[in-house]
């Protein structure tokens, strides 16, 4: 006796004997995992794997290929207009004592069971046939039909019984993992999780990749192992046609949409239990994600979480960006011969920003990141002007209002843009807390950031941060915020008077005062160069820390 059940012979495990020709190889008969997942059906397969079963030595005579038939019931019948009294997915067994020593009314047997889509026909041999009737079986296997002998007596109570139990609790088991799913799914919704958490949910029950896809095929989210995942996404493109077309081979689909209006889909890609428990499960992921949905939330719509899971993972680096390629051309972005462009905006919505990028008609991503400021990643034909476009891209924007566009110089590895987002994000970080007072050219790079950029690169040195809270004690107190203000001004300007007494809305005297004041606080000269500039490098210093 194996692990499973199944009694051995001398050479291991029996298995049903399959009929072939001379000219014919042994079909495939793999045998299914011990752990038995309970389905609401049995197939054919299944049940000629049982333990009562193999004791009569069954033997696939006709229809090998389709032994894969789900069996709804299992009913014994001898008469020969049997097909009448069927209504599909039985399997029928039969003596064929009604049949013998007739090859007209035997063929007619086989067709009929086939109009009535029978699962599949057992046949007993004995007295009636001691030997696979030739018949019957050209005619199964023309059909289609599965047709298994039984080489000793069986006793076919006790495998309609056995069958028809099995089918019962299957059918209980189905309904318990669409309430137990439905019931955890809701739980999630209810206590605010995030769309990855429940599609985390989905992929352990189907125990496949599942994927997330709006009405154009471009993927939204993604769950189940990384690497599964990573190949699922690579072929995406033609895994996304054949769910499109239909389920089969494992690929189950679920429409996503509501009030009469799809907008994607919820694909099991490759799920290898039965086809009604994947649907089963599709069903209850779908009915979850139309909820969440319609919920909404904080997080913004899924093709932005999308964005922004790609883009956040592109800047930190913890995913390899060569990882990374397959979800950003799964998600729509070209990525084959192209020049990217890193980019940061501040002051704009990632809703702002995707318009802007519809009207011009430019490929690209666009994530929120921390602190207000939104990352966009341009995709470029080669044959066009990257420069050009970025700037009209950052002239569209800053037509509205004041806005920061930080770019990165542009890349064509695709491997080079986690630098150059980061990059990016240094240049807007940079400028963000003196833009107002600095001559900034529409489209801000590295190269314009200047002594800037490179303190907000040392901000966290302890020697940088000792420098700056000696060179500004006098003035780091709540109080003298004011001052502070004026300062960071008046500095960033160049030292012009007029030019920051304009900006803080004061006279010239007033002005000096402050200044004034100021000196006395820090106990320097600002109209020393090397004294106002030690200030302004603690000033960038200070305000780099704290930002």
């Amino acid at each position: 006796m194996t692990a499973d059940g199944r009694p051995t012979g001398p050479y291991g495990p029996r298995r049903p004997r399959q009929h072939r020709g001379p000219h014919e190889s042994a079909p495939a008969w793999p045998v299914p995992d011990p752990a038995e997942i309970l389905e609401p059906v049995l197939s054919v397969r299944q049940i000629l794997l049982l333990e009562r079963v193999l004791a009569g030595e069954p033997e696939v005579v006709a229809g090998a290929r389709r032994l894969d038939r789900p069996v709804r019931w299992v009913h014994v019948a001898e008469a020969a207009d049997v097909g009448v009294m069927l209504s599909g997915g039985e399997m029928v067994l039969t003596t064929g004592v009604l049949l013998a020593g007739d090859e007209e009314k035997q063929a007619e047997y086989v067709r009929s069971l086939h109009r009535a889509e029978a699962a599949a026909v057992v046949l007993g041999l004995g007295r009636a046939f001691p030997a696979p009737p030739d018949t019957m079986r050209r005619v199964a296997e023309r059909c289609g039909l599965p047709m298994v002998v039984l080489h000793r007596p069986f006793p076919f109570a006790q495998l309609t019984e056995e069958v028809q139990s099995r089918l019962v609790r299957r059918k209980f088991a189905a309904v318990s993992l669409s309430e137990s799913v439905r019931t955890e799914l809701t739980a999630l919704i209810t206590a605010g999780a995030p769309l990855q958490r429940l599609l985390d949910e989905v992929a352990r029950h189907s125990q496949c990749p599942v994927v997330v896809a709006n009405l154009a095929h471009r993927v939204l989210a993604t769950a189940g192992e990384r690497p599964a995942v990573d190949d699922v996404l690579r072929d995406w493109e033609r895994i996304a046609r054949q769910a499109g077309r239909g389920e089969g081979a494992g690929w189950i689909r679920a429409e996503l949409g509501g009030r009469g209006e799809r907008w994607g889909q919820i694909v099991l890609c490759g799920h290898r239990g039965d086809t009604a428990t994947g649907r089963l499960l599709a069903d209850r992921a779908a009915e979850a994600l139309v909820l969440h949905r319609m919920l909404g939330g904080p997080s913004g719509s899924w093709e932005e979480q999308s964005a922004h899971s790609l883009l956040t993972d592109l800047v930190s680096g913890v995913v390899p960006a060569r990882q990374l390629l397959p979800r950003a051309r799964a998600a729509g972005l070209p990525v084959n011969r192209r020049t990217f462009v890193p980019l940061v905006v501040r002051d704009r919505t990632p809703d702002q920003l995707d318009r802007v990028l519809r009207l011009l008609g430019l490929p690209g991503l666009v994530a929120d990141l921390a602190d207000g400021a939104t990352a966009v990643l341009l995709s470029l034909p080669r044959d066009q002007d990257a420069l050009a476009l970025t700037a009209h891209f950052a002239a569209r924007l800053r037509a509205a209002g004041p806005a920061i566009v930080a770019a990165a110089d542009a890349r064509t590895g695709w491997d080079e843009l986690p630098t150059g987002l980061r990059e990016a994000q240094h240049v807007a970080d940079a400028v963000a807390d003196s833009a107002a007072a600095l001559d900034l050219p529409d489209v801000v790079r590295l190269k314009d950031v200047h002594l800037r950029g490179l303190i907000r690169l040392l901000r966290d040195d302890p020697y940088v941060q000792s420098f700056a809270e000696r060179e500004l004690d006098g003035l780091l107190s709540a109080a003298d915020e004011g001052l502070l203000a004026v300062l960071r001004t008046y500095l960033a300007t160049g030292r012009n008077k007029s030019r920051t007494a304009q900006l803080h809305h004061v006279s010239r005297p007033a002005l000096y005062r402050r200044l004034e004041a100021i000196q006395t606080r820090l106990g320097v000269d600002l109209d020393d160069f090397e004294q106002a500039a030690s200030v302004h490098i603690a000033l960038l210093a200070h305000d780099a820390q704290q930002g």
